[in-house]
């Protein structure tokens, strides 16, 4: 299987082309830094070619759901730390996924009753599990421009955290409607400064964050994330071809170690082709793919490596499946958050059954 060939990804020799998806899965502490439970967790799917881990915020205004993950903090950094050695312990190379929420924080949460912020002040659609049950996403602030640059700094600590605890690179989250896709777009981006209107000021954000994370890590232990056709919590772009393409070029000037896309392996109008123009280096394709699916896409050229969500949840050893071509683990939706041990470290593996099996 090509999907099970090494494959050079930026400073890495990766052993398969194999990525393990970045997932909350909110097992964090209430201080929102990793346990324990959460360092056997990535551990137990170190086999994986790479590891991307879930999102971790890199500010205080940066709010989700309780016991998500952060990296802005010392006891942040000691919990990562803890999950760094874990996957390095048992061969395994991991990069940290750093995002701020942007307009999709939870008003109910935010420090001091702070607004939160976003490139315009238009909300996301839809709502939020908030402290007191469910509430609209808030209008949020639009950032001043002298604001910006105290934003990039906070990813350039986050990364400096990173890089303490440990992790093998980094993952930049300019995906799923979070505040860099916010600026990226132009439904949600209505700003007239150097920050809006054409697609190179709109990707202006973008390219300062990366600057700031490869200037900690270097280039090569530096990837993106984007979601070119995710229209989640009502994002939405009048030509994400162009908008993302454009962003592809950049970020390939500045030879970082790949870009990850959201997109479906049968998507009706794909951007993937547009970013696999744009882009020189290797090319991650996720969403719903399969061993085959995965396989067709490696052999086509489409995509470099695919990355495997809820498949990755319930089958920490998804490579030796994959190999084997055996059965798979079905995932148990009702435990992807409850923030316990069931449903997250405690799935069988081939060479561990369940227990009466």
């Amino acid at each position: 299987m090509k999907l099970l060939t090494p494959i050079r990804v930026g400073r890495y020799e990766l052993r398969n082309r194999m990525v393990m998806s970045p997932m909350a899965r909110a097992r964090s502490g209430e201080d929102r830094a990793p346990t324990p439970m959460v360092a056997e967790y990535y551990a137990q799917r170190a086999t994986a070619g790479l590891i991307v881990t879930e999102a971790s915020s890199v500010s205080p205004l940066s709010v989700s759901r309780p016991h998500t993950s952060a990296i802005y903090l010392d006891p942040h950094t000691a919990g990562w730390r803890r999950v760094a050695q874990a996957v390095h312990a048992r061969g395994g190379v991991i990069f940290q996924q750093l995002y701020h929420l942007g307009r999709k924080c939870d008003p109910s949460r935010m420090p001091g009753g702070a607004t939160p912020v976003a490139p315009s002040a238009i909300p996301a659609q839809g709502q939020v599990q908030g402290a007191n049950g469910p509430v609209a996403f808030a209008t949020p602030r639009a950032l001043e421009t002298d604001e910006i640059a105290g934003i990039v700094d906070e990813f350039r600590r986050a990364a400096t955290n990173a890089k303490i605890a440990g992790m093998d690179g980094i993952e930049i989250h300019g995906a799923n409607g979070y505040l860099i896709d916010e600026f990226l777009r132009d439904n949600s981006n209505k700003r007239t400064d150097r920050y809006g209107g054409n697609a190179a000021n709109r990707a202006r954000f973008l390219l300062e964050v990366v600057e700031a994370v490869t200037g900690v890590f270097g280039a090569d232990r530096v990837g993106v994330r984007f979601s070119p056709q995710r229209g989640v919590d009502g994002i939405d772009d009048s030509d994400p071809a162009a908008t993302f393409g454009y962003a592809a070029a950049v970020v390939s000037d500045l030879k970082l170690a790949y870009v990850h896309i959201l997109e479906p392996f049968n998507a009706a109008a794909p951007v993937g082709s547009a970013i696999r123009k744009a882009f020189h280096g290797p090319l991650i394709v996720n969403s719903g793919y399969t061993r085959e699916t995965a396989e067709a896409a490696i052999a086509s050229g489409a995509a470099d490596l695919v990355a495997f969500g809820a498949l990755y949840i319930a089958n920490p050893d998804l490579v030796e499946r994959f190999r084997a071509n055996a059965p798979l683990n079905p995932p148990d939706l009702t435990t992807f958050h409850n923030g316990s041990a069931k449903g997250y470290i405690d799935y069988p593996t081939l060479d561990r059954p369940a227990a009466g099996a």
